[in-house]
């Protein structure tokens, strides 16, 4: 069985906060941030809008990405986000 690990970046409505997250399961992981079903940073923040996304074969892998882009600056997210997504669209609606 092949298994996809997926780093992803949330904000807000206002796209002025940024959360980085990892899941083996997208679509289940975005629903709960949508619906609030997750309780901490997130819900507190109503970080519900994916505007990043990559996708790898190991959770290692995933894992070392994920806190290689937790610890950039926040421009730096800005910038990787910008060179995929420029419209910052909602990912989760296409």
């Amino acid at each position: 069985m092949i298994y996809k690990y997926h780093v992803y970046i949330l904000t807000n409505v206002t796209n002025s906060v940024l959360y980085v997250g990892v899941t083996g399961n997208i679509s289940r992981r975005i629903y709960e941030h949508k619906n609030g079903l997750l309780e901490g940073f997130t819900k507190k923040y109503n970080v519900k809008k994916l505007v990043y996304t990559e996708v790898y074969s190991d959770i290692k892998s995933a894992l070392s990405r994920e806190k290689q882009i937790k610890g950039w600056t926040r421009q730096r997210k800005i910038e990787l986000i910008n060179s995929v997504n420029p419209t910052w669209d909602d990912l989760s609606l296409l």
